[in-house]
């Protein structure tokens, strides 16, 4: 058992003092502390007419949509490669086609407002070949709680029904 423990501990020492031997980052270059990756200075941009919708107060129940229409300022065409929701109740349908230069296209975003009463605030991520690949659109508003049809009786904590 102890051989066991020593010859483990011995094992973890040499990975992680393997792991401390590793060279310094260089950066190439002139030194002057310029990256070493080149910016294409074509790229495609993508610019949205604005970034966050607020909704305001929405009732239970429908799916509310907004569209987000943006633009693409570069000089080659816009790839939008994936397009991600922070979460299920939120769901973004985006064009597959490249934008050209000067093109415009739409984002729509859908949010689901069934059982989710209260504030919400919704990020949609969007990945392009755009100069900044990543970019947020948001979405916010307030689902009022649908009214119940008549009084549901209800149970108190020692089991009698009130209304």
């Amino acid at each position: 058992m102890i051989r066991r423990v020593f010859w483990l501990v011995l094992g973890f020492g040499l990975v992680m003092w393997g792991y401390g031997q590793t060279a310094p980052h260089v950066q190439s270059g002139s030194g002057s502390g310029s990256s070493s990756s080149v910016e294409n200075p074509n790229a495609p941009e993508i610019t949205f007419d604005h970034e966050v919708w607020d909704f305001g107060e929405v009732p239970e129940g429908p799916k509310v949509r907004h569209d987000f229409y943006f633009t693409n300022t570069g000089k080659e065409p816009l790839i939008i490669q994936n397009v991600r929701a922070s979460c299920g109740c939120t769901t973004p349908y985006w064009p597959r086609e490249p934008i050209p230069p000067g093109g415009r296209g739409k984002i729509t975003v859908e949010y689901n407002t069934q059982g989710r009463p209260g504030a919400f605030v919704k990020t949609v991520t969007i990945y392009s070949n755009a100069k900044t690949p990543t970019k947020v659109i948001r979405i916010k508003g307030v689902v009022v709680r649908k009214e119940a049809t008549g009084t549901p009786e209800r149970k108190t904590p020692f089991g009698s029904p009130t209304k």
